[in-house]
């Protein structure tokens, strides 16, 4: 249930005002067209649970970067 995700992304943003804005931002970057919006906020509530959102990412390789695109491409 998303109640789940939201209290797990919850341990490490404090603020739900905050986690709220975080969410919606990354819910814009990451939803691909032809494709669920809810699932896509589920994803990055995931994502929050498991990672600060707030602290910046490490450098990413070419070859993750690759990887990436063609997930998204998919």
């Amino acid at each position: 249930m998303r109640s789940e995700l939201i209290f797990g992304a919850l341990t490490h943003v404090t603020n739900r005002y905050q986690l709220c804005q975080l969410a919606s931002k990354a819910t814009r970057k990451l939803h691909k067209p032809n494709t669920r919006l809810q699932d896509t906020t589920n994803e990055v509530l995931v994502r929050f649970r498991g990672s600060n959102p707030g602290m910046p990412l490490k450098p990413v390789s070419h070859a993750e970067a690759e990887l990436a695109e063609q997930r998204r491409a998919a």
